[in-house]
């Protein structure tokens, strides 16, 4: 390709990241309504309009917003206290080598169960309103301990040399010097865990089905065999995900700002 043309390309209206967007939707969109049509059957593959029309009389409901915003709080309590609990592990273990040696197994263990094996049992121990944020506490807890745990032990030497020289002190080596060294590890873990907590979390409402959640709507779609419906609440499921996601990525970049990592969300 001639460089002009590339050049035209890349500064054109198709290199819009909206206007990708859009043309993948809509790409994806037609792939689902050919598929919809080849099956001729909207019990197995309803088409889009269909599950449209679906969706916007589940959202003309209120037991539709309760059911999503309970969801929401359900699984962002689990993933904040997940949060919280991993990065305070995470000093422990690199301050205290005993606390490294009790509790890194464990999260090590944790970390390598499936979800499903950890909903099982926790349906023996917790009431099943709370077993969502349960699930989702347990699958994120590790992975930010582990990021945090890395970000802590790849500080640089020379940075923390520096910081003694000038006298920087605790707190300011703390602020100045460690927490601008973990950031970028600490954001990566809550992007990574804010997947794995609302998937986890819909997973464990589906099986325990608490009262007012999007897994007990979609687990009784499957029952009665309303498959418009299980689209719907699918579609639901993965939009919510996706705002959850920018949004954490936007307050991410601030905080980052804030602390010096440049809003730097990869480990």
């Amino acid at each position: 390709m001639p460089r002009n043309r590339e050049a035209v390309f890349r500064t054109g209206p198709l290199s819009r990241g909206p206007v990708r967007g859009l043309l993948a939707a809509l790409f994806w969109l037609a792939v689902w309504q050919l598929a919809a049509v080849a099956v001729g059957e909207e019990l197995l593959v309803p088409p889009p309009l269909t599950v449209a029309r679906t969706l916007g009389g589940l959202m003309g409901s209120l037991p539709f917003w309760q059911a999503a915003g309970a969801s929401l709080l359900r699984i962002g309590a689990g993933f904040a206290a997940a949060v919280a609990a991993g990065g305070l592990l995470a000093a422990l273990t690199v301050r205290f080598r005993a606390a490294d040696l009790l509790i890194s197994p464990l999260l090590r263990t944790i970390r390598a169960i499936p979800v499903a094996s950890f909903i099982i049992l926790l349906l023996v121990w917790v009431r099943t309103d709370i077993l969502p944020a349960a699930a989702a506490f347990l699958m994120v807890m590790p992975v930010v301990w582990g990021n945090v745990e890395k970000g802590f032990r790849s500080v640089d030497g020379s940075l923390l040399e520096m910081a003694r020289v000038f006298r920087f002190g605790t707190a300011r080596t703390l602020t100045r010097v460690r927490i601008p060294s973990v950031m970028p590890y600490f954001l990566s873990a809550c992007t990574t865990g804010l997947g794995l907590a609302w998937k986890s979390g819909i997973a464990a409402e589906v099986i325990a089905r608490p009262l007012l959640s999007i897994g007990k709507e979609l687990q009784d779609a499957k029952v009665y065999l309303e498959t418009a419906e299980m689209f719907a609440w699918t579609l639901v499921v993965a939009v919510l995900s996706l705002l959850l996601e920018k949004l954490l990525v936007s307050a991410a970049r601030r905080f980052g700002r804030r602390w010096g990592a440049a809003g730097d969300t990869t480990a």
